[in-house]
């Protein structure tokens, strides 16, 4: 009796929140795979109660060239140490792919999920840039095909490496929209329900995520409470403000939840908001989750108007699009959105949300892995 098919998916997080893998591995295992998770332990790194085999590496440093580098080595230390037993690698961002592709013994698929050499920490670090440019060039033309987040990203590798370049959206799976108690969910983090709520999530809310000009606008929008979900430097600075007298007790800041608790929520506000600025190739192209958690949500959207994400919104009538985010520009698309029945905006929310769900690109993630497989098996019989 044969064993099951084993691949190693490998992230540079610690596993914990990222719901683009844990759908991958999920349909990985309906093709008959057995993922085994490689992530990184980090000082606040909770349990892992995830339903596969894990690792989490310990590394030298958590941020900077010395995290990149250690994150190189450990990969490669723990895929020689467990190569025998594995069939695959999924490697998921740039900066987990060179180990994978230096091993070379294995069919590797690379899963990008975002313009990693475009991204805001790049810019304007021509040094930094270009060396993980080299290591791209260097990793791609060792691969068949590569999977990624949209079209807008897909079509700049098409074009710059002639790379077949699969489209897997950071969209949820296909489910019924929740039933919730109007804004009741909130009250068990301690945020009064008694005017409408705007919300912001992510897990990272960095420079240029636009919630600095979300708190900036909060002043003047005296009937909305805005709600920080998530983490990062912005995040950590608008918390410093909660207690500003100029906030009136109106902004709140909740750090990183589960998934499951984050859909609730999202499900119980009255707006979300979107407000990427377009400094970074990188955002500019975006097309984050959080998009279609508030469409699944049925939740009505401010946005900024980045490529992708305009687009999505204003073709389908799922909120209000913005061309830069200023206080004044936040509260008018706001107080537009607030003003329009919210059952209006559902009808469109839920006609999209049945063509935008993880089924509808998944199919590509067993092409990726056939081509790849093939690719491999082809090269070992060539040498």
């Amino acid at each position: 009796m044969s064993r099951n098919r084993r691949i190693a998916i490998w992230v540079s997080n610690d596993l914990t929140f990222d719901q683009r893998v844990k759908k991958t591995c999920e349909t990985l295992h309906g093709l008959g795979w057995t993922p085994v998770l490689v992530g990184r332990e980090m000082p606040n790194s909770g349990p892992w109660e995830g339903p596969w085999e894990s690792y989490r590496l310990k590394l030298a440093a958590h941020a900077g060239p010395k995290f990149y580098l250690s994150l190189q080595c450990e990969l490669l230390r723990w895929l020689k140490k467990h190569a025998s037993r594995l069939d695959a690698i999924w490697c998921n961002d740039l900066d987990t792919l060179a180990p994978a592709v230096w091993y070379g013994k294995l069919p590797v698929v690379y899963d990008s999920h975002e313009y990693f050499t475009q991204a805001a920490g790049l810019t304007g670090k021509p040094l930094k840039r270009s060396l993980w440019l080299i290591l791209e060039r260097w990793a791609l033309k060792s691969l068949p095909c590569m999977i990624t987040v949209n079209e807008s990203i897909a079509n700049s590798y098409r074009k710059t490496y002639g790379l077949e370049v699969m489209v897997v959206r950071n969209m949820p799976l296909k489910q019924e929209s929740l039933e919730v108690d109007g804004r009741a969910a909130f009250a068990d983090y301690g945020i009064p329900t008694d005017i409408p709520i705007a919300l912001m999530q992510g897990a990272y809310m960095d420079r240029d995520r636009g919630v600095a000009e979300a708190v900036a606008a909060l002043p003047e929008m005296k009937r909305v409470r805005l709600v920080l979900v998530g983490a990062g430097i912005e995040w950590e600075e608008a918390k410093m403000r909660v207690d500003d007298p100029a906030m009136e007790g109106r902004l709140h800041c909740i750090p990183r939840i589960p998934f499951d608790d984050l859909r609730k929520l999202t499900a119980s506000a009255d707006v979300g908001l979107s407000l990427d600025k377009g400094s970074h190739g990188n955002y500019e192209m975006s097309l984050p989750n959080k998009l279609f958690d508030f469409m699944h949500a049925r939740l009505p959207m401010v946005v900024t108007a980045r490529r992708e994400v305009a687009a999505m919104v204003r073709s389908h009538g799922l909120g209000e699009v913005i061309d830069e985010a200023t206080p004044q520009s936040i509260w008018d698309a706001m107080d537009k959105v607030l003003k329009r029945p919210r059952k209006e905006w559902q009808v469109a929310l839920e006609k999209a949300s049945e063509s935008f769900h993880w089924g509808v690109d998944e199919p590509q993630i067993e092409r990726a892995l056939e081509i790849c497989l093939k690719a491999h098996l082809q090269g070992s019989q060539n040498v």
